[in-house]
């Protein structure tokens, strides 16, 4: 070495010295501040430490250093909590990636979390850890931590893998054993459970947790007795959630053993799974009642199953229906088994359910569908059933019995068989009988047709022929009515029929139609030998005998005949008065007469006969010559009934009686009035005529000439073709030509608009048109009548016009119209036809108040059919439920339920059954309601309102099953009622919600 190089030498090592001495002083420094920020850190004064340790990393004289703070920096902010402390320990491993302390970072953090029971945090650490580099003493800790958080963050799996690898650990092995079974156990492999949970039974830390466990093991790999053994040692000592827990374990195994009364206390003991329990849960409940014959509170859990549809559920639906059967329940017995039919889970349970389904269905009728399709329901599905024989013979007779005529019609429609055949026959009849009710009296016949025709029971061919009789009656088939009743006669001989009670009585009314008044008077007077009892109609009898033997010209007869119906005075007694006193002028009684007439007038001030008497009675004191008092009675008449039909006819009498006494003057004045006020008709004609005799007689013909040219209906030289074309006209209606009386009315009135017979033709063709069913053709015409001055046609033409307007729904022509009819009509059942569609047509209106009052005077006539009386009824319950008068609503819907057939019953009782509901008395509602469905199920708005009623009731109850299936049932079967649809889903969603508070198994829309 030259002295040059050992020169630069010495310099460099003199450097080095110093600087090295320099750097340890800081170094020294800097290690005393270290230090001081590492006893922090170790004291858990993990802000001061951090900040120191930041403060050492600013100035940190080497890597090390600086790595060594980051490292602690990091863990300071992972144990404060700071928001950045992930990313701290992620840019410490980044920043110094060969770090001793980078693998320690992973574990350091990952235990922090795993201590402070952070699972999810601390796996994510845990799962960057390389472990390879820990250490052989920290490896058991590792294994058993990382699984455990594995655990907790359900990777099962894995956990198992490294619990598995500490499980010979003296200080994690116990721990390891039991997660290990523990997920054994959650993962139903109870076997290996038992095994591990076997291997630390005996320590005390895990006795106590396993005793629960190892209990449920028991129970499920189906050690009942161990089970039980095992839980009740341990209920004593456990919380009440255990203790909820172990009585379910106690119970369900009492449960499959079997044993039901001891099963029964430990299965009510449990409190459910936060609070709820499932349907199984109720089921287990419910069967160990029912084992115990303890069916009502077997039918209090059965009946929380709701929404139920697997195998437990149709078990608990079939246990609940015997259960009601044993309780004599039948309508709640019949949803429970039907709930059951409609499951396939157990094939022999559904045969079964169905089976009893059938046969309830028969004893107490069905809301859902027609018996008749029940029953053939279940022979289409058990074609082999052994009681096939038994419900055949129920299927045949529930075609009467169901009282469901028009689905039984449908169902029996092509069946051959005998006995179907039988049932058929009786089915159109009752369908028959229930269309007559209703007035559908064109159907009705058809089906008493077919009742006829298959003449399998004498009995029903008879009353099918009576009842064809009575429906021609009122379609004016007189002849054929005729038939049909002596058909019925001879038919009914030897059988004890009802129909028979009155067929006397009908076939005088037949008779008396046909003007065969002598046959007439005959049959009225065999009813009334043989009727003493029924006074309504003995009365009507007798007034009907009078009349047969008054147009007979028999008048002591009918004398008597009037006298014995004022006798029993329960109708018409102002009718009979007047007839009597009528009479007595034809067999020339005449002082009689007039008597007879003076008293009536007097006796009836109210009766719509009584401008007749007066009519009447001034007639007669003309006939005697007595003209004054004529005259007074004539002006008394047009004074008190300025509307009677008797009005003209009285002032063209008093004008010919001035006429015949030559008091010319007085008689033109009479003559003019008729003419004038009362046009187009006969009463006018004549006046007219008489008229022109006296100005002839007056020679004063210029003047009448003058005067008729004032009556735009009199065409003087026309008057002959008038005549004349209107006599063709009416030859063609008197013989029947329909046809050509049309062609011949309408072609007087083309030429005559204005004509003598006008007013008679209009009437004519109206009537024409209404016979071929023209009704459209026929209103101008009775439009027309009605609104001239009343006559003889006035009074049938409004109520031709008003069944017109009523056909129509045309209220606002009908109600002034039918108002007319009720003030004017001569005869009283036009008053009360009147009334009766007044009611109506004000009720359409939704004039409720006037409906009311109008349904409330037909109600005061002591005459009126029972039809007629139930409609004003039901108008009067149905206007008072829509104003809110509830009270009276009842008591009209009750009435009507007394006298109601068809329609209008299945309405009253579905009110009845509402009234109760609303009044409380559930059971009873139901019981309104079980009615409802057994007796008028054809009526399917009704049904399906009831059921809902139903239901209502049943949640009422407290009987959520009942109440949600009826609900379902309804919003299935009867999808057309949409707004009972809409009510029927509300009501449903609100009892689910409130069972499911209590129910886990039940689903909502909220859920």
């Amino acid at each position: 070495m030259t002295f040059r190089n050992l020169y630069i030498l010495i310099l460099f090592l003199l450097f080095f010295v110093t600087s090295q001495a320099q750097q340890t002083a800081i170094y020294t420094s800097d290690l005393v501040v270290y230090q001081k920020a590492l006893a922090l850190y170790n004291n858990k004064q993990y802000q001061a430490a951090q900040s120191l340790f930041q403060d050492i990393k600013q100035d940190a004289p080497n890597e090390t250093i600086a790595s060594e703070c980051a490292y602690y920096i990091a863990n300071c902010a992972v144990r404060l909590n700071q928001r950045n402390a992930d990313d701290l320990v992620q840019d410490f491993v980044q920043d110094y990636p060969t770090s001793t302390k980078r693998n320690s970072a992973y574990f350091d953090v990952a235990n922090y979390y795993f201590s402070n029971g952070k699972y999810a945090y601390a796996r994510k650490w845990y799962d960057q850890v390389d472990e390879s580099s820990i250490s052989r003493a920290e490896r058991d800790a590792f294994n058993f931590k990382y699984g455990y958080t594995l655990y907790s963050t359900d990777d099962q799996a894995r956990a198992t893998t490294y619990f598995n690898r500490v499980i010979t650990s003296q200080e994690y092995g116990s721990q390891a054993k039991y997660y290990i079974g523990f997920m054994a156990y959650e993962g139903d492999d109870y076997d290996k459970a038992n095994t591990y949970f076997d291997q630390v039974s005996d320590e005390d830390t895990y006795r106590e947790k396993l005793s629960y466990y190892q209990a449920d093991l028991n129970f499920k790999l189906g050690k009942f007795e161990k089970a039980i053994a095992l839980a009740k040692e341990q209920i004593a000592k456990g919380s009440p959630q255990e203790k909820s827990e172990l009585s379910k374990i106690i119970g369900e195994s009492y449960f499959n053993l079997e044993q039901y009364a001891e099963a029964t206390p430990y299965l009510k003991a449990y409190t459910g799974k936060r609070g709820k329990w499932t349907n199984v849960d109720y089921y287990q409940l419910g069967y160990g009642y029912y084992k115990q014959n303890d069916f009502e509170k077997a039918i209090s859990e059965f009946n929380k199953i709701i929404d139920g549809n697997n195998a437990v559920a149709q078990n608990a639906y079939y246990h609940l229906g015997e259960s009601y059967i044993n309780l004599d329940k039948k309508q709640e017995a019949l949803n429970a088994f039907r709930n059951a039919s409609q499951m396939d889970y157990d094939l022999k349970i559904q045969e079964d359910a169905w089976l009893n389904y059938a046969k309830i269905s028969y004893d107490i009728g069905n809301p859902y569908q027609s018996v008749p399709q029940v029953l053939t329901s279940y022979l289409e599905r058990y074609p082999q059933s052994a009681f096939k024989n038994d419900i055949e013979s129920l299927l045949i007779d529930s075609y009467i019995t169901s009282k469901n005529y028009k689905d039984a019609i449908t169902l029996l429609e092509g069946k051959n068989s005998f006995e179907n055949r039988v049932a058929y026959q009786k089915v159109a009849f009752y369908r028959g009988v229930e269309i007559y009710n209703e007035a559908g009296y064109s159907e009705a016949k058809t089906l008493f047709n077919a009742s006829i025709r298959e003449a399998k029971d004498d009995v029903f061919t008879a009353r099918a022929t009576f009842w064809k009789a009575e429906t021609d009656y009122l379609l004016n088939n007189f002849d054929d009515a005729l038939i049909g009743f002596k058909q019925f006669a001879q038919q009914s001989k030897t059988a004890d029929l009802k129909e028979n009670d009155n067929l006397n009585y009908h076939i005088g009314y037949t008779y008396f139609k046909l003007k065969n008044y002598s046959q007439a008077t005959a049959s009225f007077q065999k009813f009334i030998d043989n009727h003493k009892d029924d006074q309504l109609r003995l009365n009507d009898a007798y007034l009907r005998l009078g009349d047969g033997y008054f147009v007979s010209s028999n008048y002591e007869n009918a004398i008597d005949a009037y006298e014995k119906a004022s006798d029993i005075n329960a109708i018409e007694g102002d009718y009979a008065a007047f007839q009597k006193a009528v009479s007595y002028g034809y067999i020339g009684q005449g002082a009689k007469k007039l008597q007879a007439l003076d008293g009536f007038i007097n006796d009836y001030p109210k009766s719509a006969l009584r401008d007749d008497a007066m009519y009447e009675l001034a007639n007669s004191y003309v006939k005697i010559n007595d003209t004054d008092k004529a005259m007074l009675l004539y002006n008394q008449l047009v004074s008190e009934y300025n509307t009677s039909v008797f009005i003209p006819k009285a002032l063209l009498r008093q004008g010919l009686s001035y006429y015949n006494k030559n008091d010319n003057e007085r008689a033109l004045t009479k003559f003019k009035q008729v003419a004038k006020e009362f046009p187009a008709t006969d009463e006018a004609s004549q006046a007219v005529s008489t008229a022109r005799l006296i100005y002839i007689d007056l020679g004063r013909v210029d003047e009448y000439a003058a005067w008729v040219k004032t009556l735009d209906y009199i065409n003087v030289t026309g008057v002959e073709l008038d005549n004349t074309s209107y006599l063709a006209a009416e030859k063609q209606y008197l013989e029947n030509n329909v046809d050509n009386a049309i062609k011949q009315f309408n072609s007087y009135l083309n030429k005559f608009p204005n004509g003598i017979h006008a007013l008679k033709s209009h009437f004519y063709l109206a009537e024409l048109y209404s016979k071929k069913s023209l009704p459209e053709n026929a209103q101008p015409h009775y439009e027309y009548v009605v609104n001239q001055q009343k006559g003889e046609f006035t009074e049938q033409s409004i109520v031709k016009l008003s069944e017109r307007y009523l056909n129509t729904a045309n209220w606002e022509k009908a109600i002034p119209l039918l108002k007319r009819l009720e003030k004017e009509a001569d005869y009283p059942q036009n008053i009360t036809y009147a009334q009766s569609n007044l009611m109506n047509a004000y009720y359409q209106e939704e004039n409720y108040s006037e409906a009311v009052i109008y349904a409330e005077k037909v109600l005061q006539d002591s005459k009126i059919d029972t039809k007629v009386k139930s409609d004003a009824q039901i108008i009067i319950a149905r206007s008072a439920f829509r104003t809110g008068d509830m009270v009276k609503a009842k008591s009209a819907y009750a009435q009507v339920e007394k006298i109601a057939t068809g329609a209008l019953a299945a309405e009253a009782l579905y009110y009845n059954a509402y009234f109760k509901f609303q009044e409380a008395k559930y059971e009873a509602s139901n019981t309104t309601v079980q009615k409802l469905a057994r007796d008028y199920s054809s009526y399917k708005m009704f049904s399906a309102k009831g059921l809902v009623i139903m239901a209502k009731n049943y949640d009422a109850l407290g009987d959520a099953f009942q109440a949600t299936y009826i609900l379902e049932s309804v919003i299935t079967n009867f999808p057309e009622f949409d707004g009972l649809i809409s009510e029927a889903k509300a009501e449903l969603e609100h009892i689910k919600s409130k069972a499911a508070e209590t129910n886990a198994s039940v689903e909502t829309d909220k859920n």
